[in-house]
């Protein structure tokens, strides 16, 4: 894999020049095509690519060698490229899901434990040891969950946004999988 080809008037269009096939791939890998783990050099092209793409169908061209090149393989290697983009962007979506969840859930815990505080205030906690205890456990840790809960929510479920963005760009550009000769 040598450089990408940047055509400005061709904004949805991601070129890359291909070696051989194998540049796609892990070099530690050696399963076939079909089961093989993509290249991280590859798909870092590809992300820092598409991060000025807007929208989806984008397309990825491979230009390869002409005496390189072997149907059967691109078909193999497009639906590879498909099924990483796809999965990938599945369990993303999931893990920002999860992330969203853990933090409304701290939130509502935060809610909880201020309430019953504020419950233990009106009792007087100074007429119980155990009532005391409460009190100081619960006001610091009600905080500490609706602060966290909301830093969850708003800001580390937004780290996920730039990677889940390109595998969403690249789960609907699968049909857009192209090779071309050089």
């Amino acid at each position: 894999m040598e450089n990408t080809i940047f055509s400005p008037e061709e904004t949805r269009e991601i070129s890359i020049r291909l070696e051989q096939y194998d540049d796609i791939f892990s070099d530690f890998d050696i399963r076939p095509y079909s089961k093989r783990a993509l290249s991280v050099d590859f798909l870092d092209e590809i992300k820092r690519a598409s991060r000025d793409k807007n929208g989806e169908n984008i397309e990825l061209i491979l230009f390869a060698p002409e005496k390189e090149r072997n149907e059967a393989h691109e078909m193999t290697i497009r639906e590879r490229l498909a099924a990483h983009f796809k999965r990938h962007y599945h369990l993303l979506l999931e893990e920002k899901h999860k992330v969203i969840r853990l933090g409304t859930s701290m939130v509502i815990m935060g809610f909880i434990s201020m309430i019953a505080a504020t419950l233990i205030v009106f009792k007087d906690p100074r007429q119980s040891m155990v009532l005391s205890f409460l009190l100081v456990f619960l006001e610091p840790a009600a905080w500490f969950l609706l602060w966290e809960g909301m830093d969850q929510i708003f800001f580390h479920s937004k780290k996920i946004n730039p990677e889940l963005d390109f595998y969403r760009k690249m789960c609907t550009s699968h049909g857009h999988v192209h090779f071309k000769s050089y």
